[in-house]
């Protein structure tokens, strides 16, 4: 029982599930450290509480913090949306922890990589307005917000507008899209009749997902950022595939025969000799 009292703490600091930081035992771990699901994070900066073309849900919630690639895509992607399309705004739900780690109402959202994203929102109408928060929309598009009782139709053309910019973004690295499939249809529905690029439709279909053990996800759009190749040298671990438009990986260039020979060179191995039997003395007696 020592023994496996004294391996289990290296074990939770080596996936980042046990500790509130990457502890003395594991001193390499560093950024996003474990899986979405099982991790901590350093080094994480906090999305303000609004910006150009953005708002947070919740101004005053302390699960505002991610990764800073994945903080500033979002400034920079909301305001982007906001010049090209102005009136809309996009409503941002929670990130993760300051230092990661489980926080309410989710069950990853651990290691600084995800992020709710409310729906763009327009009235019957067609005026766009910012999210009142996480309705249900159906497969037609239309929801109904409990609070007033109004119908709000799915602003189409600026979420088409939102996964586009996120999945094309060089340095994001976008890993899912968690969203119900209706709501999927409508928005690779438009693609296709604005006749978007067949790579981009491809990639954007590839990464949106409704996932099978939790809700569809028909009320937000759950971004999740993969692991970049430095993150995972670092401690970060996937969550998920690696998909082949990402950065390259680093690959080991060392050899394992080239590896044991260098450690041969450092302290030269002595030929093994013939071991004594298990319950004997190196005489050949009883123990």
């Amino acid at each position: 029982m020592a023994v496996k009292g004294a391996i289990f703490p290296l074990f939770c600091a080596l996936v980042g599930g046990c500790f509130s930081a990457p502890s003395p035992l594991a001193p390499g771990l560093s950024g996003s450290v474990g899986m979405p699901s099982l991790g901590v994070q350093t080094g994480a900066v906090e999305l303000p509480s609004r910006g150009p073309g953005f708002v947070r849900y919740r101004p005053h919630g302390k699960n505002h913090w991610g990764r800073p690639r994945l903080v500033s895509a979002l400034e920079r992607i909301a305001a982007e949306i906001d010049a090209e399309r102005p009136g809309g705004l996009l409503v941002i739900g929670d990130l993760a922890a300051e230092r990661g780690g489980k926080i309410p109402r989710h069950s990853s959202h651990r290691s600084g990589r995800d992020v709710d994203l409310l729906f763009y929102a327009l009235t019957p109408a067609g005026a766009p307005l910012a999210s009142p928060g996480f309705l249900r929309y159906e497969s037609d598009g239309l929801a109904i917000d409990p609070g007033s009782g109004d119908y709000l139709r799915l602003d189409v053309a600026r979420e088409w507008l939102l996964v586009k910019k996120l999945v094309s973004d060089p340095e994001l690295g976008v890993q899912f899209l968690f969203i119900s499939k209706p709501l999927e249809a409508l928005l690779m529905d438009y693609a296709r009749a604005r006749g978007e690029p067949l790579e981009l439709q491809d990639r954007a279909q590839t990464v949106m997902l409704q996932p099978r053990d939790s809700l569809p996800h028909d009320d937000h759009l759950h971004l999740r950022i993969a692991c970049s190749p430095e993150e995972i040298q670092a401690g970060c671990s996937g969550g998920g595939p690696y998909w082949e438009w990402l950065a390259p990986l680093p690959t080991n260039q060392t050899t394992t025969q080239a590896l044991l020979e260098e450690i041969a060179q450092d302290e030269p191995l002595e030929p093994l000799g013939a071991m004594p039997l298990a319950g004997t003395t190196p005489e050949g007696g009883g123990v």
